[in-house]
């Protein structure tokens, strides 16, 4: 009987709300079925550069630990960009607007170079093992990419679908504007550069050392004592 009660009260407030829209909310909301949340995100494939010795590498990282040298070297810098365009509904009589956003999303890393210190020939046993290493960080960025836009393509769709964006006339757009500048940017950025932890743990001190030990020493023979390698 309790349940009963529940679900006619519920039934109640349902219908209600539903009497209660206005013809301009009603039409707002007909107007969010027909949005689309649009995401692309692709990598450009990579490439290996054996021009730079360890040095130049090291230089080059700012996150090694001091005195590391570092042999081979893997960094990405996602890219993002967002576009919008949408259904404009003016309610004259009350001074309001809706949007009924088309947002598109595409992310994106430029083509990836792996460095692999020019002291260490191809072929070699240290080269191989270097790369081998440096491989883990790419497919690191390249796995991360897909899973960055699912979640995204999920945040968007709980936000935008079936939401109209209301605000009083002549402010919707440059609502949704800041909506995306401030909020939804940022928020992808930190998606994109999170997969930096996982980065870091691939460099783990446990790995800085195996990597000063491979190839039967092959390794200090050709750049002299360190404390670290990577």
């Amino acid at each position: 009987m309790k349940k009963l009660l529940l679900l006619v009260l519920a039934l109640v407030c349902a219908n209600g709300a539903w009497a209660a829209r206005s013809p301009f909310q009603a039409r707002c909301e007909e107007a969010m079925s027909k949005t689309v949340t649009v995401m692309s995100a692709k990598d450009n494939g990579y490439s290996v550069d054996n021009t730079r010795s360890f040095r130049v590498l090291t230089a080059l990282n700012s996150n090694a630990p001091p005195g590391a040298y570092v042999l081979g070297l893997t960094r990405a810098q996602g890219q993002l960009s967002i576009g919008h365009k949408w259904t404009l509904i003016r309610d004259p009589l009350s001074g309001t607007e809706c949007i009924a956003p088309q947002i598109d999303v595409s992310m994106y890393y430029p083509p990836i170079t792996i460095y692999v210190g020019s002291e260490f020939a191809p072929g070699t046993c240290a080269y191989q093992e270097i790369l081998a290493h440096e491989m883990r960080h790419l497919n690191a960025y390249l796995d991360h990419l897909p899973k960055v836009e699912r979640t995204v393509r999920k945040a968007l769709s709980n936000r935008f679908d079936g939401k109209p964006l209301y605000a009083r006339d002549g402010q919707a757009s440059a609502s949704l504007q800041r909506e995306l500048d401030t909020g939804w940017m940022p928020y992808m950025k930190r998606e994109l550069a999170s997969v930096e932890r996982q980065q870091a743990a691939i460099d783990s001190p446990q790995e800085y050392a195996r990597l000063s030990r491979i190839c039967k020493g092959e390794v200090q023979s050709l750049i002299g004592p360190a404390n670290r390698t990577r």
